[in-house]
């Protein structure tokens, strides 16, 4: 196939249009196009007071296409089509006795299990959580009726976190495999839009999220491969440097010396029991914040200008960075257009925020992390868990500032800045269920972090027009945003760097930052277990 880059049109046109314009660009006749696919579709809103074109890459079939690729040489933006198509690298042989465990069911494990499952390995999940309808009834239960499931909500559970954000699909990871491509294949067969596979910043909502990867579980299981709920590990069964297998809660034993790890971050007992069993564990950077609310017609006006409310473009986003005076990096995080600012702890006794959009992204308000990085040798020394310690002290300032009834503590942007308490709401309502409580926020983060985000938040206003708005509503805290260690594993091989067999992979331990990344993680370390027991049972032969 022949690809086209950066072939422009305008936001309302139609799909004979798009064919017209790649006949024209290829200088071909219809009768030679035999079809095309859409790679990705992206516009770029600076000229957002003229004109916004889509900007497409496109995939074209033609007759003669050798022929026609000399022809056009000389053009920058036409080139043969790379070969995006997924390569199984290997197959399960008949009688294999020994299966691989997964440990976490969010995007690496469900990915590591379906293409372990499609490769013929046969898979055994183990998920702490519910099953991702069981999950949600639980998840609401604390949003509506201020009622905590420790092992089933935002972050435990099928589904993994990413469930309860906005279903992004978009990452900076590099990909030369086009992994990504198979993880959002992989979705649309399971019931995800067609269009997140070329849309420049694809998302499916969370709540159509959950019969998706319900779905997907169905294939693993129809594949061979198992699914246990409710199956809290609890012990890793290790001889030698080498892992044998896993015993969960209730005392039942798994063997097996291929284990993927794939954790959500907010795993903190297994951390602990990890590293209390000698696997290599280090602490790594994260950040620290609040959410921030806007209203959703500001940023789209701002964004957009006279686009802003266009079918085509949906709610708007941005991305915000600024560095302090004392050092510190600040970011906006996890943007969510028109969504909502949810509950997401999983601890008793403790307070975290999250963002969450659904695929129509047409709640009333935008929210945003706006959070600040913190490093290990300078917040949190010594102890490789000490970030997890850390996390618990903030999560805790703000149950206690909240209410101690999963309340969030808040405050408006303007008292914010002037540290002062807030005593009443402006025109921006907070989105936060069970609710929140105005405070000063000040106490829920150390100083530093304070006073970077009040420095931050008049310099993002001169970014986008008024973002420090003082009737803007900060809540209270956002801790959650990447895991606080790493579970250091060998380049080449994805196993630990001191316990053979065992597979860290994913946003707990340390190697993605989202849906998509997790997802393509997954599958690195499937084919890794799939190549190492192919090898291991020719060594034996």
């Amino acid at each position: 196939m022949i690809r086209i880059n950066e072939l422009q049109l305008p936001l309302d046109h139609t799909e004979e249009q798009l064919r017209q314009a790649i006949i024209k660009r290829l200088n071909i006749t219809p009768s030679q196009l035999q079809h095309h696919t859409v790679f990705k579709r992206s516009y770029d809103a600076r000229k957002k007071n003229t004109v916004i074109l889509f900007s497409y890459v496109i995939d074209v079939a033609t007759d003669n296409e050798q022929q026609l690729l000399k022809q056009l040489e000389n053009d920058r933006n036409i080139r043969l089509s790379p070969d995006f198509d997924y390569k199984t690298v290997a197959s399960a042989p008949a009688g294999l006795t020994e299966r691989p465990i997964i440990i976490g069911f969010g995007p690496c494990g469900l990915f590591a299990a379906l293409t372990l499952a499609q490769m013929g390995f046969k898979p055994i999940v183990l998920e702490r959580g519910k099953e991702v309808r069981a999950r949600t009834k639980d998840t609401w239960a604390l949003w509506r009726k201020n009622v905590l499931s420790p092992e089933s909500n935002v972050q435990f559970g099928e589904g993994g976190a990413g469930l309860f954000s906005d279903g992004k699909l978009y990452s900076q990871v590099k990909d030369p495999k086009f992994y990504g491509r198979k993880v959002k294949q992989e979705f649309i067969k399971a019931g995800a839009p067609e269009e997140i596979i070329y849309v420049s910043k694809p998302h499916i909502g969370t709540f159509r999220l959950t019969g998706v990867v319900a779905a997907m579980r169905e294939e693993i299981k129809a594949l061979g491969g198992e699914v246990h709920f409710e199956s809290k590990v609890s012990d890793f069964i290790l001889s030698d440097g080498q892992i044998q297998g896993v015993k969960i809660a209730d005392g039942t034993e798994y063997l097996s010396r291929h284990v993927v790890l794939a954790l959500g971050h907010s795993a903190r007992d297994t951390f602990r029991t990890l590293h209390a069993q000698g696997v290599y564990v280090e602490a790594k950077p994260f950040a620290i914040g609040f959410r921030i609310e806007h209203p959703q017609s500001q940023i789209d006006q701002v964004r957009l200008g006279k686009y802003a409310g266009h079918p085509e473009l949906g709610a708007a986003d941005y991305k915000l960075i600024h560095h302090a005076k004392n050092g510190r990096a600040v970011y906006s995080f996890c943007m969510c257009p028109g969504g909502t600012v949810v509950a997401a702890t999983s601890d008793v006794g403790r307070v975290v925020t999250n963002g969450m959009s659904q695929y129509s992204r047409n709640e009333h308000n935008a929210n945003a992390g706006i959070v600040v990085g913190i490093h290990p040798e300078k917040d949190f020394p010594g102890d490789p868990l000490a970030g997890i310690a850390l996390q618990e002290d903030l999560e805790s300032r703000a149950f206690q500032l909240g209410g101690q009834d999963y309340s969030a503590p808040a405050q408006l942007v303007g008292d914010f800045i002037k540290g002062r308490p807030s005593t009443a709401f402006g025109a921006v309502a907070p989105s936060y269920t069970p609710g929140v409580t105005l405070c000063d926020l000040a106490p829920s983060l150390p100083d530093y972090a304070i006073e970077a985000i009040r420095e931050a938040l008049p310099a993002f206003g001169k970014q986008i027009r008024n973002f420090d708005r003082p009737d803007a509503v900060l809540t209270g805290v956002e801790t959650r945003t990447s895991s606080p260690i790493r579970i250091t594993r060998d380049r080449d091989s994805y196993q630990s760097i001191n316990t053979k067999g065992l597979y860290p992979g994913g946003e707990g331990a340390g190697y993605a930052g989202g849906i998509l990344s997790a997802g393509i993680d997954g599958i690195k370390i499937a084919e890794a277990i799939a190549l190492d027991m192919l090898s291991q049972l020719e060594s034996t032969q």
